[in-house]
């Protein structure tokens, strides 16, 4: 059984073999924020996505929690991409370029 394809998945020692997880990669930025206005699949909600953020998960939680202060409204980030909920696309960008960002409105 040294097959190059077969893994172990389950042992009578030990039960249920879980591989360990690993964090997907998030690709590398340009250096440009964008935010864009997106509706689809949220029944004509519309939230703003800001990507392009070169930071940790934790640097991005402390930003989205700042930002949605700001705007008075809530968010989430999910995979790297902050979530504001409304369209507050140009509260949202002056306040990134008060941080140094360089800033891109997206989409239509």
């Amino acid at each position: 059984m040294n097959d190059s394809n077969s893994r172990l998945v389950y042992s009578t020692d030990a039960g249920r073999i879980h591989e360990p997880e690993v964090a997907p990669e998030r690709p590398k930025g340009d250096g440009i924020v964008r935010i864009q206005r997106q509706t689809s699949g949220r029944k004509g909600k519309g939230v703003c996505l800001i990507t392009g953020i070169d930071m940790d998960d934790a640097g991005l939680t402390t930003l989205a929690a700042e930002l949605k202060k700001k705007c008075g409204c809530g968010g989430a980030v999910k995979e790297g991409v902050i979530e504001i909920q409304g369209d507050k696309r140009d509260l949202i960008k002056s306040l990134l370029e008060a941080k140094g960002m360089k800033v891109k409105l997206a989409g239509g």
